[in-house]
């Protein structure tokens, strides 16, 4: 069952398609179906020469728990093939249906191995943290995904789009307002303290929650720690801008 479920979605992303939740056929899909089903396709695209460049963390805000009808977060993995090039127009013509989000990236400059990992423990791990705007995109169709579908679809991730400036990462250790703009019109609005109360938290429930698996974060690797706002719809032709409170705003043409 795992199998054939990894097919399908696989086969929708490669054929840049949806299809229909998988939990439609599948009512009694549990995590760890989902996960496996994630992971099957991970190791495909890694057999196809992609390399695992850090995670992704997904459904940390209310914003988006409310978005999606759920009320964990979840994870998923990013691959080297899922960061762009900085400062180059982004082509939507791979994506099912993409939609962007606002969030504070981490670099972790050591390894971090759950259990136990606090925000502490993850700030003192961390290397520099940068603004960035994350691609989603789901390959179930209309977005009409559970918790299970989009574990399953990797946590819909699609890309990462960098901002060019570093910190260090007590530059957000106190709240700073994120808003998202298209076309220079205000979308979305919200903070970093609705990352599970910090941005760090939820690198620490990422952290945490792998090593239930024996799987480290690892250093070196990119860890995006989950949208400070709802997502929002981007099309061919938009100009969609990141900002947070005090630092460098992130940029990205859609083609």
């Amino acid at each position: 069952m795992r199998h054939e479920l990894a097919g399908r979605l696989w086969d929708a992303r490669v054929g840049v398609r949806a299809v229909r939740p998988l939990t439609e056929s599948q009512p009694g899909l549990e995590v760890a179906d989902a996960y496996e089903i994630q992971s099957i396709n991970i190791r495909r695209e890694i057999d196809g020469g992609a390399r695992i460049v850090g995670h992704k963390i997904g459904l940390t805000s209310p914003a988006m728990q409310q978005m999606m009808g759920v009320d964990i977060p979840d994870f998923g993995h990013l691959l080297d093939t899922m960061v762009p090039d900085a400062g180059r127009p982004v082509s939507l013509s791979g994506y099912v249906q993409p939609r962007v989000e606002v969030e504070i990236a981490f670099v972790l400059g050591a390894e971090l191995r759950g259990p136990g990992i606090t925000r502490e423990d993850v700030e003192a791990a961390t290397s520099h943290v940068l603004p960035c705007l994350e691609l989603i995109d789901s390959r179930i169709e209309n977005w009409r995904i559970g918790l299970m579908d989009t574990i399953a679809d990797n946590a819909s991730s699609a890309a990462v789009l960098l901002g060019g400036h570093q910190y260090p990462p007590d530059v957000i250790r106190d709240p700073r307002t994120a808003t998202l703009l298209v076309n220079g019109e205000l979308v979305a609005e919200g903070s970093t303290a609705d990352v599970l109360g910090h941005p760090a938290e939820a690198v620490a429930w990422l952290a945490n929650a792998l090593g239930e698996f024996g799987v480290p974060l690892e250093a070196g690797h990119l860890v995006l720690s989950g949208s400070c706002t709802r997502a929002i719809d981007v099309r061919p032709g938009d100009r969609v801008s990141a900002r947070f409170e005090g630092l460098s705003p992130v940029d990205v043409d859609f083609e």
